[in-house]
């Protein structure tokens, strides 16, 4: 059916793309991430615009003190628009190339960030946060992908993480804004926040027409001289003979080859026994990177200071210390990654974790007291300010809980997602699955979480950090190791059925070309073709001479 779609629609989408062809181009892979990536920061301003404002006096008057319920729903109202916008998104990006949907991220975001700034009534910022959702959802689906397409085999592992990078970059760049603008007395504060939300918007939309479109996407229109110009341009220059382009082109062959006979693969086929475990690892892997608590961390940080005895000013700075590390510890993660490996990094983050999980329900339970009169029925216990040491105690556990996260399971779980199904035919639509179970517990997490502190307050660490020891216990028994290997020997471990906890020291039975040998294998076969075409031009023009 969806190739019928895309058949269909091929003649608009190359018009479109022709269109948005209209102006120069740049072909710097980094740029062109940075741009693409916005739709991450965007995910990022969300986050740290709502949490920012929970907890001040302006918000909770003018939209009547909500109760944990409501208050959970409103948060939790992006994700539930984010877990619709990626699934629509493929409906966009196949027929209609990856910049077309890029710009109808920008475009939900924009118009629901109007809608948030302007809102009258919970009702319409429910309904203003569902459309921006919608437009991170068609962004986090599609903008990895499209970076992917893009980037240099070499730094394509570099790429990838820049989408989660700009999440974390836009949660501390949206938490100093609202900070400043918290200091407005009045509605003009979250008003202000909110708005501001529609300049990353705008960038993007306009960036949209200055980055190239996705060189696979072309070839599968069949415009192989675009695509190859594309590639050559970002990898080499320009130079359309030189090695790295002629593999880049050869693979986006393959993959058209490859997707050509993945026409009969359904979602069905995901939960056949060839491939069940696959998807039951990749989906288990997001939605234990939401179960790990992060995001309480990330929506819920005001009320989690608020429990450790901070306000005013002192709760706001403490907060920013707390995205500051987030931002500044996904780096390394970039590193570690193909340096140590992905089964070590997130068995080891799951255990720092729950250690962190663990302390900070411990030290709650044991030094707060009750807070009846806090005037948000969410946080109702509070470690008293005379016993500063306690307090320091939890924010610590706080800090080093997102510092064991963004360093492991914030960038690891991405990467290994788009890696680990070992087969191009099935690895979309199965990314769209996990993705979708992402989103799924994205949402009721931010709507549990407050009724959760209401009514079991420090126990709910408790949970999560219990769900950071299965997290760990899975990785050690499931998660193949796949750094530093091919597709084809990650669909060989499957097959063999090779036991996770060997997988670092597993050996392909059947031997794999290395990217030398491909790059001599082709470049010969490039040579022998335009000999042959020489040599044919040559008989064409002694027969011409003859006649």
């Amino acid at each position: 059916m969806s190739s019928k779609i895309e058949g269909v629609f091929a003649p608009i989408a190359l018009k479109i793309a022709n269109y948005l062809d209209g102006l120069p181009k740049i072909y710097n892979p980094v740029f062109i991430a940075c741009i693409s990536t916005i739709a991450g920061m965007m995910f990022g301003f969300d986050i740290s615009s709502m949490s920012a404002f929970i907890g001040q006096k302006p918000y909770m008057n003018f939209f009547n003190s909500p109760s944990s319920t409501m208050q959970g729903f409103i948060t939790s109202a992006m994700a539930l628009g984010s877990l619709f916008g990626s699934i629509f998104a493929t409906f966009v990006s196949e027929p209609f190339g990856r910049r077309l949907s890029l710009i109808i991220c920008a475009f939900f975001w924009c118009v629901g960030a109007a809608i948030q700034s302007s809102s009258q009534n919970r009702a319409q910022l429910i309904i203003g946060r569902i459309i921006s959702g919608l437009g991170v959802g068609f962004g986090s689906s599609v903008a990895p992908v499209y970076g992917s397409e893009l980037a240099p085999r070499k730094i394509r592992g570099l790429i990838g993480g820049m989408f989660q990078f700009s999440v974390t970059l836009g949660i501390l760049i949206m938490f100093f804004i609202s900070y400043g603008l918290g200091h407005i007395n009045g509605v003009a504060s979250f008003r202000i926040a909110w708005g501001i939300q529609i300049v990353p918007g705008l960038i993007l939309l306009l960036g949209c027409f200055i980055i190239p479109e996705s060189p696979r996407w072309l070839a599968k229109q069949g415009q192989w001289d675009k695509a190859e110009f594309i590639v050559s341009k970002i990898q080499a220059k320009g130079n359309r003979e030189d090695a790295e382009v002629l593999i880049e082109i050869s693979e986006i062959k393959d993959q058209l080859l490859i997707e050509e006979s993945a026409k009969s693969v359904s979602y069905a086929t995901l939960f056949t026994k060839k491939y069940i475990m696959r998807t039951f690892t990749a989906t288990f892997a997001q939605i234990w990177q939401q179960l790990t608590g992060m995001n309480v961390m990330m929506y819920y940080i005001v009320y989690i200071f608020d429990m450790a005895g901070y306000s005013g000013d002192a709760n706001l700075v403490a907060s920013a210390i707390q995205y500051i590390l987030n931002t500044v510890l996904t780096i390394p993660a970039l590193y570690f990654l193909d340096k140590v490996g992905r089964r070590p990094l997130l068995i080891g983050g799951a255990i720092f974790m729950m250690i962190w999980q663990f302390g900070l329900a411990g030290i709650l339970g044991s030094y707060s007291v009750p807070w009846p009169d806090s005037g948000n029925e969410t946080v109702n216990i509070r470690i008293p300010k005379s016993n500063k040491p306690a307090s320091d105690g939890a924010i610590a556990c706080c800090y080093l809980f997102v510092c064991s996260f963004a360093s492991t399971w914030g960038v690891g779980i991405w990467v290994y997602c788009s890696e680990i199904w070992g087969d191009n035919r099935i690895s979309q639509r199965g990314n769209c699955i996990s993705t979708a179970a992402n989103w799924a517990l994205n949402f009721a997490i931010a709507m549990y979480t407050p009724s959760g502190f209401k009514n079991i307050n420090w126990r709910t660490y408790i949970i999560y950090g219990v769900m950071c020891l299965c997290m760990a216990i899975h990785v050690f028994f499931g998660f193949p190791e796949t750094r530093g290997k091919r597709l084809e020997e990650i669909g060989q471990m499957w097959e063999e059925k090779v036991p996770a906890w060997r997988s670092r020291t597993w050996q392909p039975t059947i031997p794999i070309a290395s990217d030398a040998d491909l790059a001599r294998k082709i470049s010969v076969e490039h040579k022998e073709e335009g000999l042959m075409e020489d040599s044919n031009s040559d008989e064409i023009a002694q027969s011409e001479e003859k006649v």
